[in-house]
């Protein structure tokens, strides 16, 4: 490993580090700034939760990536650095929300999902509590688009920044529907999987981070957007491959969750694909029969694992995930030619670490 990789792992954390004060600041003068009306009791229970939900967990990668994009250009202070941040943790917040209601999630981040929360506020009221569920989710959202609007910054780079939000935010509910769609087509073909894939993860977790930053910082995209689009296909393509890959063959203690997890809620993932290409006969049966089984036992589980062990899967989504992580590094080592060399580091190496990841 390169020698001044731990120079940018300690940056990474001192990110983390300090959006998670920022966004705790953020919550706690939300109710104040919105001014919302005074006899809702539903109001700021909608916000307590936005702000559990939001300050509980997450990698914040996509905060990183956006820091360490401005640090491209210019190792000097930049405007509205923390508000882009911002955004894009709330919007992450809505995305999260709304996942856990269309997949009926009891639990998010070691707690209640937002939609059980609300269910269990109004175990009479399932319908309010539906509801509630999905206007927290918008609040988010809308949230997301208004810290960014209020960033105090030059306006010329404010609205550069709003049109990539506002672009994201469609996209996120783009790939949202074609997630759905996804899990309805009998047997989908790997450009669906891919295109998935970018409205899911390029386009919202890498490509508007690496844009933001950038933007922030002053700098023009137009040379530079080709390669922040293949930098952002290749990362973005291991990284949804390593997630599928860990639901089935990771460690549950790594994970945080049990094994099997797509397959129970009959999602077409990369892994799943591969695994029913790969067979036939009874075996083929066999995956196809715990394909979308809720209920399915964890010995059956264990039992489509050892099948795919059989066939060779995980080898092949590994090989599959290391080819796309050498071109995504690839990718960003020409990125040196322009932009500052030490700050190039963390994305050489992020693919690699993505690929590696045991949770």
């Amino acid at each position: 490993m390169n020698s001044s990789v731990p120079t940018a792992l300690e940056r990474a954390a001192g990110h983390r580090q300090r959006f998670d004060a920022a966004f705790e600041k953020y919550f706690a003068e939300l109710a104040d700034r919105l001014g919302g009306p005074p006899l809702s009791r539903f109001g700021p229970r909608c916000l307590e939760l936005l702000a559990r939900l939001s300050l509980r967990g997450g990698k914040r990668v996509r905060v990183i990536l956006l820091y360490e994009a401005a640090r491209l250009v210019t190792e000097d202070e930049v405007p509205g650095l923390t508000e882009a941040a911002l955004s894009l943790e709330l919007l992450q917040t809505h995305a999260l929300v709304l996942d856990d209601i269309i997949d009926d999630a009891p639990v998010r981040r070691g707690e209640p999902s937002t939609y059980y929360a609300f269910r269990q506020d109004l175990p009479d009221r399932p319908r309010t509590a539906l509801g509630l569920a999905m206007m927290a989710g918008d609040l988010a959202g809308f949230l997301a688009l208004r810290v960014l609007h209020e960033a105090d910054m030059p306006a010329e780079r404010r609205h550069a920044l709003l049109d990539v939000q506002f672009g994201v935010t469609t996209d996120t509910v783009l790939g949202q529907v074609l997630d759905l769609e996804r899990d309805v087509t009998p047997s989908p073909d790997e450009a669906l999987l891919d295109t998935v894939c970018e409205y899911k993860t390029t386009r919202y977790s890498l490509l508007a981070p690496l844009r933001l930053g950038l933007l922030a910082a002053g700098e023009d995209l137009t040379a530079h957007e080709p390669s922040l689009r293949r930098y952002a296909t290749q990362a973005g393509l291991g990284g949804q491959m390593r997630d599928d890959y860990l639901d089935l063959f990771g460690d549950p203690e790594a994970t945080g969750k049990p094994r099997g997890g797509d397959v129970r809620a009959g999602r077409h993932t990369y892994v799943v694909r591969a695994l029913l290409d790969a067979t036939d006969g009874p075996d083929h049966a066999a995956v196809r029969a715990a394909l979308g089984d809720p209920h399915c036992a964890p010995e059956t589980i264990d039992r489509v694992r050892d099948i795919a062990l059989r066939h060779g899967v995980d080898a092949r989504v590994r090989a599959t995930i290391e080819r796309h992580a050498e071109a995504a590094a690839a990718e960003a080592a020409s990125w040196r030619a322009h932009w500052r060399p030490e700050a190039v580091d963390l994305f050489e190496q992020l693919p690699w670490w993505n690929a590696r990841r045991g949770h």
